[in-house]
């Protein structure tokens, strides 16, 4: 049920979409294919999250507890955001994005809009409690949402310009979803259905935009 939840919820989005345009149509639509990731990741957290002690999110929680129970660092609470700090940074040193800036914040704002909004959600509608017991709002990791939509973010802009940007960008927004693990801040299952969630959100943030300023000089590339 949280599964066909969380999708509804996402792909609700594009049926309000208007029109396609003759520019618009030089994108390709969302296929089956482009959601493998975040339907691979929101299933496997929801495998994860079992209520009893031997569901794999408790046998992790309880390895954490036994071989690391003092770690404790605040690195991810900044590290959430550093794909949006590069992708930008790019830019201003002269390094262009795929985007032009008002449609690429635009794409941000709706695509950060999503994420967050369906991890609040989620949090109200679960109540799950934390694994260091100290709230009742674990699922999912608001963190490794927002995480995952700034990778996704980075990802789109740069990496046709740089094939190894998906390795590094994902790659910062897995160790967060990792140090909220290690934090003792959340359950595995909440950091994998969190970061299908800010995947998926950015993903459809790009595929609904409709380049409405500085249509002439977009460079309106598909998103795959």
């Amino acid at each position: 049920m949280r599964f066909l939840f969380c999708l509804l919820l996402l792909t609700s989005i594009s049926s309000f979409a208007s029109p396609l345009t003759p520019a618009d149509s030089l994108r390709k639509p969302l296929t089956l294919h482009a959601l493998y990731t975040p339907a691979s990741l929101i299933i496997g957290g929801l495998i994860a999250n079992g209520h009893s002690e031997e569901s794999i999110k408790n046998e992790l929680a309880e390895s954490r507890n036994r071989h690391i129970p003092r770690f404790h660092t605040h690195i991810d609470d900044y590290m959430q955001f550093s794909p949006l700090v590069f992708a930008y940074g790019l830019d201003a040193f002269g390094i262009q994005s795929k985007t032009d800036v008002l449609n690429r914040t635009a794409i941000l704002v709706k695509g950060e809009a999503m994420a967050l909004t369906t991890a609040t959600i989620l949090k109200s509608a679960t109540h799950t409690l934390r694994p260091d017991g100290s709230s009742y709002n674990s699922f999912p990791s608001g963190h490794t949402t927002q995480a995952f939509a700034a990778a996704t973010f980075l990802n789109e802009e740069y990496k046709d310009r740089y094939p190894w940007m998906p390795y590094a960008s994902y790659t910062v927004a897995s160790s967060v979803g990792l140090l909220r693990v290690a934090n003792n801040r959340h359950y595995i299952s909440d950091v994998l259905v969190g970061a299908g969630i800010g995947y998926l959100s950015m993903k459809l943030a790009y595929w609904t935009h409709r380049y409405k300023w500085g249509r002439a000089h977009a460079k309106m590339q598909p998103v795959y």
